[in-house]
């Protein structure tokens, strides 16, 4: 096992129990400004594994195309965290 697949695999077990924790936390505060909060921090979570995890196909693509979706998946995720917080925070 290469020391790339072990790295993933612990990030794989940290990306799970964020998710685990946040929905379980999301059943609990359904609705108003908590609610939206853990929402955001679950789909930023989400594009952030599959940043992460986009990496795997760099055996079907191109460096620089897996680059690309890389930076796309980051850039998307921080965007969406940024742009919901401040929506939240103007309510």
């Amino acid at each position: 096992m290469s020391i790339k697949l072990i790295v993933l695999a612990i990030t794989l077990f940290i990306y799970v129990l964020i998710i685990i924790a946040f929905n379980k936390a999301r059943a609990k505060y359904q609705g108003g400004k908590v609610g939206d909060v853990i929402n955001l921090i679950l789909i930023t979570v989400v594009l952030l594994f599959v940043a992460d995890y986009v990496g795997l196909l760099d055996n079907y693509l191109s460096e620089n195309i897996t680059f690309v979706l890389q930076t796309l998946f980051r850039t998307t995720a921080l965007s969406f965290l940024a742009l919901g917080g401040t929506r939240i925070a103007s309510r």
